[in-house]
């Protein structure tokens, strides 16, 4: 038998060079790629139908009955007493002396679907057909930041992982050369919640969002500084690791993180500036988003943006409309039309352009876009013409990523007060946008504390009925 067969040709001495020393050191460079990148691609948990999430994070609640949710005998019963019939919910402000409210909005069908949507969203209106409409929204908390908390991490309370970090933990990122999870806030402020309510938790710091300036530069010192080379820059970053790595004792995350984030840094100034510059995209792209129209700006800006971060392989997009107080949020304590016209100019047209522009680029069946709050708005009054918080029965609505356009999931009861039919908690519809990802809300898991948390908490149902078989 042939016990030793010496290399004749190069070919041979490469074949059994790579099944011994050459295996040693593929393997090694494999481990110094995970070492170096935990944000590499991950494998799905089973084949999954989106690869991207884009988040339009309406925040202060908008009313279901003013945009998706058509209740005529609200406006029949408006100035009188909920009837007893529909039972009790808890608010902030609506008490026994509080009106039901009817709507001024006028519905009407759009698309082959049918789908009765308010003369409130016009834009969103010419969508019908790609979007799912959840009508049976709930949660537990009527306060935002518990709301706002409860919606981004599946809990009540500040200090979980967020929905984008649970992906990106899950699938890591599709770039090498910016961040796998961005969150883009409102040019006025933050939502109650703040900050917290997107980070990554007890998860590690490689997986905390990158947040993004409002503007025209949502991010600085893209630009080598005057006088430095790319060799220069690279040096410089080289440097900073061997430092870092030099004072690296064992297993730190978040050191490791601050490492990571240096190199990331300058994959940006080498790859990306032009990523942010949208004044490369065509005059009827940036038209299409109302870039450079007075209402339609910023939002349209960064709408515009986020479509071109999940084409170069941003794994979850959170941008937000509203934030800073209830006058800049859809929060209509007092005046209800005053309050949702304003959003509305600004948000429906570089919404519906969004889900336009991804579709005519072939990215819509590989993102989800979903749209919606923390909560809706009330049926009754409050301080006159303006609704209080609302979260037992509210709606969102997603598109792409394999979910059913054009139609309706659930319904809440004939005045908008409780979810009644097939109700949606959010565990529900985090455990649905993780199945659309590939991912087993049960696997996705992580030992914190002796308990294996996940994002949907204890269990979602997946709402198949949303889904195109």
């Amino acid at each position: 038998m042939e016990h030793i067969r010496y290399a004749r040709n190069r070919r041979d001495f490469l074949t059994q060079c790579f099944c011994g020393l050459g295996a040693l050191g593929y393997g090694s460079l494999l481990a110094q790629e995970k070492r170096l990148s935990p944000l590499a691609p991950k494998p799905s948990h089973f084949a999954p139908q989106a690869k991207a999430i884009i988040f339009l994070f309406q925040a202060g609640g908008p009313s279901h009955l003013e945009t998706f949710d058509p209740k005529p005998l609200l406006n029949k019963l408006h100035g009188e007493k909920r009837p007893a019939t529909f039972g009790n919910v808890e608010y902030q402000n609506v008490n026994v002396n509080s009106r039901l409210l009817g709507t001024k909005r006028t519905f009407a069908r759009y698309g082959k679907s049918g789908m009765e949507i308010s003369d409130l969203l016009p834009h969103q209106a010419q969508i019908a057909d790609e979007l799912c409409v959840i009508r049976s929204m709930h949660g537990d908390m009527v306060v935002h930041s518990a709301a706002q908390y409860q919606l981004m991490s599946g809990r009540v309370i500040p200090g979980f992982p967020s929905m984008g970090s649970w992906m990106a933990y899950g699938l890591g990122t599709e770039s090498d050369s910016l961040p796998a999870y961005v969150v883009m806030p409102d040019p006025n402020g933050a939502p109650e919640a703040g900050q917290p309510m997107y980070t990554n938790g007890f998860l590690p710091a490689a997986y905390q969002p990158a947040l993004f300036r409002a503007g025209s530069r949502p991010v600085l010192n893209l630009e080598l500084p005057k006088g430095i080379t790319m060799p220069r820059r690279r040096k410089t970053v080289d440097f900073i690791r061997q430092l870092n790595e030099a004072n690296l004792l064992g297993e730190d995350p978040e050191f490791s993180a601050r490492i990571s984030a240096y190199d990331t840094a300058f994959k940006m100034q080498t790859d990306a500036p032009e990523l942010f510059d949208v004044s490369n995209e065509p005059q009827e792209t940036r038209d299409l988003y109302g870039v450079g129209q007075p209402n339609t700006d910023d939002y349209g800006r960064r709408c515009l943006l986020a479509r071109r971060l999940v084409e170069k392989g941003v794994r979850f997009v959170c941008v937000v409309a509203g934030g800073g107080g209830a006058d800049t949020e859809w929060d209509a304590h007092t005046d209800i039309e005053k309050n949702h016209t304003r959003m509305a100019a600004l948000t429906d047209q570089p919404t519906a352009a969004l889900v336009k522009d991804l579709k005519r680029r072939g990215l819509l069946d590989s993102t989800i876009v979903m749209w919606g709050g923390e909560f809706g708005r009330s049926p009754e009054s409050e301080r006159g013409n303006g609704r209080d918080h609302h979260n037992t029965g509210f709606t969102m609505w997603l598109a792409g990523g394999g979910f059913q356009g054009g139609t309706t999931y659930g319904a809440t009861d004939d005045i908008g007060l409780k979810a009644t039919v097939d109700p949606v908690h959010f565990r529900d519809l985090h455990a649905t946008i993780l199945h659309q990802m590939g991912l087993s809300q049960d696997q996705l898991s992580v030992l914190h504390q002796g308990r294996r948390e996940r994002l949907t908490e204890v269990h979602g149902e997946i709402l198949k009925k949303m889904i195109r078989s």
